[in-house]
């Protein structure tokens, strides 16, 4: 078939709160390709996949492999402490928990995906996917890069807006000429019309201003945990490239898109590119036009919230798109 699945890992925005969504996996087809999105945490929430987990033997044995890595219930923290699970350190590997588990859960319905993309967080559930990264490692190292982004960025550090319908050309020099104020880039290019720019807030203020003489009309401030995929968290990037020297990755058995740079990604840059990563922008929208020249033809998207399917109309609203996240999405899912 040609589908793809995103799940968590993130979701950028689709509307103002959806930037709160950007951990995201998605898994498309026929060329069936998964790409996980994972940015910011605000996708999470509490009693995530918890139908699932109540239903079927897989869900709860995924959700049973990380608790054993992490060395606590995993499932008991997303049912009951929201103040945790809004905690970077562990809504990345709750995110990326969820989407793995719902992904395995598709492999027994025979869904396989042909190709995989990952944005942000979600780019490890991509890489678990795609058979180049061990679960078990993946939920190891993401409860480290979460730990490693918490303290470069901790929360109410810096500050992202989203600007909506303006030219990435216009966005980009906007920045620029603000940087004398400090840093500020744009840090996600979610779709065409709907860029995020974060950096500290001064030099993000500027930014704004700049882009409101320019004519912008709509800038959305966004509750964040951090300027993540900015120079900020240039800290986490040096810390999370020592950690990579330590984890061993496979040959990939299909592609994977990386967003970083919206290519194919080679086994042998899946480090550097994973360092590099958490403080440089998030190519969501060629991302998916590398994807839909690599013949993908559906998208299934995978984990909690439905923001990439958002963008997914945004960026091309012919490209099919489903979202599973409960019961009743499966059951749909299965139906069609």
């Amino acid at each position: 078939m040609g589908s793809v699945m995103a799940g968590q890992i993130a979701g950028l925005i689709a509307k103002e709160e959806t930037c709160e969504d950007i951990l995201k996996d998605l898994y498309y087809g026929a060329k069936e390709v998964i790409l996980a999105e994972a940015k910011r945490q605000g996708a999470q929430k509490l009693g995530m996949a918890s139908d699932l987990y109540a239903v079927y033997p897989i869900v709860r044995e995924t959700f049973q492999q990380a608790s054993a890595v992490l060395g606590y219930d995993l499932r008991q923290l997303i049912d009951t402490d929201d103040e945790k699970l809004n905690q970077t350190r562990y809504t990345q590997p709750a995110i990326l928990t969820t989407s793995i588990a719902i992904f395995r859960l598709l492999q027994e319905k025979g869904f396989e995906p042909d190709m995989v993309a990952g944005l942000s967080l979600g780019e490890y559930s991509a890489l678990v996917a795609s058979g180049a990264l061990d679960f078990e490692d993946a939920v190891a190292l993401v409860a480290k890069r979460g730990e490693f982004m918490e303290t470069a960025a901790p929360q109410g550090t810096g500050k992202m807006v989203a600007v909506m319908n303006a030219d990435a050309d216009l966005i980009e020099e906007m920045c620029q000429k603000a940087l004398v104020k400090g840093i500020v880039t744009p840090a996600n290019y979610n779709t065409p019309s709907q860029i995020v720019i974060g950096g500290e807030t001064a030099a993000v203020n500027a930014a704004v201003e700049l882009l409101k003489e320019a004519g912008v009309k709509r800038l959305i401030p966004l509750k964040v945990s951090g300027p993540f995929h900015t120079g900020l968290l240039e800290p986490a990037s040096q810390q999370l490239a020592k950690v990579l020297e330590t984890v061993t990755f496979a040959d990939f058995h299909i592609p994977l898109v990386g967003n970083t740079e919206a290519k194919v990604m080679r086994h042998d840059d899946i480090k550097p590119l994973l360092a590099r990563q958490v403080k440089e922008p998030v190519r969501f929208y060629d991302s998916i036009e590398t994807m839909r020249e690599l013949g993908m033809t559906e998208v299934i998207e995978i984990g909690p919230g439905k923001v990439l399917s958002g963008f997914l109309r945004k960026i091309d609203k012919t490209i099919p798109t489903r979202a599973v996240e409960s019961v009743a999405d499966l059951d749909e899912l299965l139906q069609n």
